[in-house]
């Protein structure tokens, strides 16, 4: 009798478990611009329930993968929801986008999506911080330069933004990654590279008014791009984080690098004066 109330008593504890646990969905959503429903994971955290207000993490995939990719090749996704208590939401950029309105395909508008659509979709069906005080993006690589440039671009949405071995220029990359496809070839469309870049974005910032987190390994291919980029903030005294440690543009890097974003940002969050 006592062998099976003790088996009883690990299947309620283990029952418990699991419906507390965070939990991984994928919704549907539609963006209106485009005319075409779009997947994302939001990741709600174990404490979840509509009595609450929780702040929102927008976490972007890289190029080439879409929405599923932060939590099919990273595994800590719930225990980080339920250790900072806060939404995870996982966009998807349509593999190639870099998060643009492409002034070249007007079938691409993924700023207006995750900026807009999105972000107001997320709003109407869960119960969140609805201003930028309760919202942070960051993403890694093609989703790097996406967290920095949609911030910049939508500071009444966001207030807290970061980048993970982001593309930050783009500049020095005229046939990578599928750029041109949306801004047209360098050569011939010079002011698209220049106005598309986060480079280019930087007049658009005031000292204090963006939380930034930065870091990129010194092995990585966007290292050099990163550092102007720290150094040119500083130039015009724009506070910031950077962090320059060992690491290349791969899964290994981001793993820890996500780690510091979320602590970096539940501190924006749980500032009182946001």
């Amino acid at each position: 009798m006592k062998k099976y109330f003790i088996l009883t008593l690990i299947l309620c504890f283990t029952a418990s478990a699991a419906i507390l646990a965070a939990q991984v969905d994928t919704v549907q959503t539609f963006s209106k611009s485009m005319n075409k429903e779009i997947p994302a994971v939001v990741i709600t955290p174990q404490s979840y329930n509509k009595q609450n207000q929780y702040p929102v993490l927008y976490l972007l995939h890289g190029h080439g993968d879409n929405y599923s990719g932060w939590t099919k090749l990273w595994d800590d996704a719930k225990d980080m929801a339920d250790q900072y208590n806060f939404i995870i939401v996982c966009p998807d950029g349509n593999k190639t986008s870099w998060y643009y309105d492409s002034p070249m395909d007007s079938t691409s508008r993924y700023e207006t999506y995750v900026a807009k659509e999105l972000v107001e979709w997320i709003d109407k069906n869960y119960t969140t911080i609805p201003s930028r005080k309760g919202r942070a993006i960051t993403g890694l690589s093609m989703g790097g330069h996406g967290g920095l440039f949609l911030a910049f671009r939508n500071q009444d949405v966001f207030g807290a933004c970061g980048s993970m071995s982001g593309g930050v220029d783009i500049r020095p990359f005229p046939n990578n990654w599928s750029i041109k496809k949306h801004l047209g070839e360098q050569s011939e469309h010079p002011e698209n590279w220049e106005h598309y870049t986060v480079m280019g974005m930087l007049h658009l910032l005031r000292p204090g008014a963006l939380e930034i987190t930065i870091d990129c390994g010194i092995e990585d291919f966007f290292y050099d791009a990163n550092v102007r980029l720290h150094n040119e903030l500083n130039y015009r005294n724009i506070p910031h984080t950077f962090i320059s440690r060992p690491g290349k543009h791969n899964w290994d890097f981001w793993r820890i690098s996500v780690k510091y974003h979320a602590l970096f940002f539940n501190e924006y969050f749980n500032k009182g004066d946001n």
